[in-house]
């Protein structure tokens, strides 16, 4: 399973993620915070995505940034946003994906 290496903060809106694979991801806050998975945005029981992307605004940053365990992040956003714990393979999967 990909791991992070190294995990750096470029500026309150934007991290690098080195992977265990070689790979390197830049994620910006905007971003993650659209793609939050907590139940707060996404139905639990559907799986569907309940926040609409035209919520969040496109200055938003990160207030605070903290590893949970040894297999995620959490971000504290500054809308208030707290609650979603991003899992390393939740953003390694992420990275996969088209922008």
């Amino acid at each position: 399973m990909i791991s992070p290496v190294q995990i750096i903060e470029e500026s309150d809106s934007e991290i690098t993620i080195n992977w265990s694979d070689g790979s390197e991801t830049t994620y910006n806050a905007p971003a993650l915070r659209r793609a939050c998975p907590c139940a707060g945005c996404i139905d639990e029981w559907t799986g569907k995505k309940i926040l609409k992307d035209d919520e969040i605004a496109d200055d938003i940053a990160f207030k605070q940034i903290a590893v949970v365990g040894r297999y995620a992040l959490n971000f504290q956003f500054t809308d208030g946003h707290d609650t979603g714990i991003f899992s390393f393979a939740f953003l390694a999967g992420l990275s996969k994906k088209p922008q």
